[in-house]
């Protein structure tokens, strides 16, 4: 059964690794929920509550940066409310629309609020942008944060 338990444990990282840059799969709570399995696979030791306690903050760091990171770089532009809105509806969009959709949808969301509260193109595309560099910093710092948690989790279990 323990091994059935740790391939379930590593399949779920693995996901998660991928569900970093995948908006469609929840990558750090399950990188979290897997490495909290493989912990309660061996009775929390060797890879300590401590351990699971700061992975448990950095992926809710990580999920955090991943909620507010576009509407960081829509603000900082002094984005409309229909240009953030433009941006969810946008991101959710991509999910649907396979890589490029995932990539340019947030910025194509964020322009058309703007367009549609401001009336002013140029403007319109200047959200779009600091919408989708938000997105695109908020990718990188969740990446880093995702590196870091399986770092952690690696080293536990090696320094046992």
């Amino acid at each position: 059964m323990d091994i059935f338990l740790w391939v379930l444990a590593l399949l779920m990282i693995l996901v998660g690794a991928a569900g970093t840059v995948l908006p469609a799969l929840p990558g750090p709570p399950l990188i979290l929920l897997g490495a909290l399995l493989a912990a309660w696979i061996d009775r929390f030791t060797v890879i300590s509550g401590l351990t699971c306690a700061i992975l448990s903050a950095l992926a809710l760091l990580a999920m955090v940066v991943d909620f507010v990171s576009g509407s960081i770089g829509a603000q900082r532009v002094g984005a409309s409310r229909q240009a953030i809105i433009g941006s969810v509806i946008g991101t959710l969009l991509g999910v649907f629309t396979g890589l490029w959709g995932l990539i340019f949808m947030p910025l194509v969301g964020a322009a058309a609020g703007e367009f549609l509260a401001r009336r002013q193109i140029l403007r319109a595309g200047q959200v779009g942008l600091a919408t989708w560099l938000g997105l695109l910093m908020g990718t990188v710092i969740k990446l880093a944060l995702v590196m870091t948690m399986l770092g952690i989790f690696i080293a536990s279990l090696l320094i046992d």
